[in-house]
C-alpha cells in the first residue's frame, strides 16, 4: 500500500510540476521572443535567424526557472493534500514522515542531476548554436533598420543617417560615414536614395549628392548625380564571438585546471586555443563553473523545505503562518543560491566555503526534520 501512495503523490508532483515548468517558460519565451524580435528588424537579420536564435534560448529558460517551480509545485501539492487530509491516509497507513521525507530526497537527486544536465550541456551547447546562427548570417533587411534622424551604426564600420523616410523606404537627405581604414574615411551626402538588389546584391542607390574621402591625410570630393553605395559583405556590430557561457564545460574545466597547474605563461600557451580563457577573464570562468555544477545542489534542498509543512497540521492556529514562512525560506533559498555567484573569485579556499555551502543547508534542514519527527513519535 505505501508504495501505491508513494507512486500516487511523485505522479501529482510530477504532473504539476511539468505543467508549470512548460507553461511558465512558454510565457516568458514569448516575451522574450518579442524583444529579439525588435533587435533582429533593427540589426537587418532575416527572419529565419530569428526564428532559430529564440527556439535555441527556449532551453536556458527552462534552466533559470526550473528551481522555483520545482519548490513551487512541491509546496503548492503539499499544501493540497494536507487540505484534502491526504496526508492523513499516509499516516494511518503507517508511513512515517521520515520516510515520505527519504522518498522525496532520492528524487530531488535525480531532479538535482536532470538540471545539471541542462546547465552543463545542454544550454551551452543551444547558446552555441544560436550564436553560430548570427556568426554566419548576414543582414538581409537593410531598409527595415533604417530610421529617420537617428544615427544608425548596426553595419559595422558605416553610420547612416537620413531626415525622411516614406513608406516605400525612399530616403531623404542622406548622409554616410564610411570607415576605410585607421585614420581614413569616406563620407557622402545624398539628396535622396533607396535600397535595390541588383544582381542579388543590396545597393543603396543615391541621387543627387557629394562624397568627400580622406586618404593619406589628403581630401578629395567629387560630386554625382547618381552613385550605387554597395552593401555586401558588410558586417554586423552585433557580439558575434563566443562568450563565457557558450564555451563547452569541458573546455571550461581544461581551463580551470590549467590556471591553478601551471605559472602564467604556460597558462597562456596551454589555453590558447580556448576561446575567452585568459587570466583576465578567470574569474567569470570561475563563475560559468559555479552557475552549472554547483547551484544546481540547491536543488534537494528546495525540496525539502516544503516539507516543513508536515510538522504541523491544517487545525493549527498557526498553520497559515507557517505556510508563509516556509514560502518565504524556499523564495530566500532561491534568490541566495544565485547570489552566492558573486563570491566565486580567484582564493580557493573562500570557493570552497562557498561550495559547500548548499550541503551544510541540506544537511541542517534534513537533521531538523529528523529530530523533530523522531522526537514526537518518542513522546509518550
Amino acid at each position: 500500500m505505501k508504495k501505491i501512495l508513494f507512486r500516487k503523490l511523485l505522479i501529482d508532483y510530477t504532473q504539476f510540476f511539468i505543467l508549470a515548468l512548460i507553461s511558465t517558460s512558454l510565457v516568458i519565451w514569448v516575451f522574450q521572443s518579442v524583444n529579439y524580435l525588435d533587435i533582429m528588424i533593427e540589426d537587418g537579420r532575416d527572419y529565419l535567424v530569428y526564428i532559430n536564435f529564440s527556439f535555441l534560448n527556449f532551453p536556458k529558460i527552462v534552466s533559470k526557472i526550473y528551481p522555483f517551480v520545482l519548490f513551487f509545485s512541491l509546496f503548492y501539492i503539499t499544501i493540497k493534500y494536507e487540505l484534502n487530509n491526504e496526508l492523513i491516509i499516509f499516516w494511518n497507513f503507517g508511513v512515517h514522515k521520515m520516510e515520505l521525507i527519504n522518498f522525496i530526497l532520492k528524487i530531488s537527486f535525480i531532479l538535482l542531476l536532470i538540471q545539471i544536465f541542462l546547465t552543463s550541456i545542454v544550454v551551452p551547447k543551444s547558446q552555441d548554436l544560436a550564436r553560430s546562427f548570427l556568426r554566419s548570417s548576414t543582414v538581409n533587411f537593410f531598409d527595415n533598420f533604417i530610421k529617420p534622424r537617428k544615427f544608425i551604426d548596426t553595419i559595422k564600420g558605416v553610420t547612416i543617417y537620413t531626415d525622411f523616410k516614406d513608406k516605400n523606404g525612399n530616403l531623404e537627405n542622406l548622409y554616410l560615414k564610411k570607415e576605410i581604414e585607421k585614420n581614413e574615411f569616406q563620407v557622402t551626402y545624398a539628396k535622396r536614395g533607396e535600397f535595390k538588389q541588383m544582381g542579388g546584391i543590396p545597393v543603396l542607390v543615391l541621387y543627387d549628392g557629394s562624397t568627400i574621402t580622406s586618404r593619406n591625410n589628403e581630401v578629395t570630393n567629387f560630386s554625382f548625380s547618381k552613385s550605387d553605395f554597395s552593401l555586401a559583405n558588410l558586417e554586423t556590430n552585433t557580439t558575434t564571438y563566443k562568450k563565457t557561457q557558450e564555451i563547452s564545460s569541458l573546455k571550461l574545466i581544461e581551463c580551470i585546471n590549467s590556471f591553478y597547474k601551471f605559472n602564467n605563461n604556460e597558462f597562456k600557451l596551454k589555453t590558447k586555443f580556448i576561446e575567452n580563457c585568459s587570466i583576465e577573464n578567470i574569474n567569470n570562468i570561475l563563475k560559468e563553473f559555479y552557475k552549472r555544477f554547483i547551484i544546481p545542489f540547491y536543488i534537494p534542498i528546495l525540496c525539502l523545505i516544503p516539507f516543513l509543512l508536515i510538522t504541523s497540521t491544517k487545525e493549527s492556529i498557526n498553520y497559515n503562518k507557517l505556510r508563509l514562512i516556509t514560502f518565504l525560506i524556499g523564495l530566500f533559498t532561491v534568490i541566495f543560491s544565485e547570489t552566492t555567484i558573486r563570491f566565486i573569485s580567484k582564493i580557493v579556499f573562500q570557493n570552497i566555503g562557498i561550495i559547500f555551502t548548499p550541503i551544510l543547508l541540506l544537511l541542517l534542514i534534513y537533521f531538523f526534520l529528523f529530530f523533530k519527527f523522531t522526537f514526537k513519535i518518542s513522546k509518550p
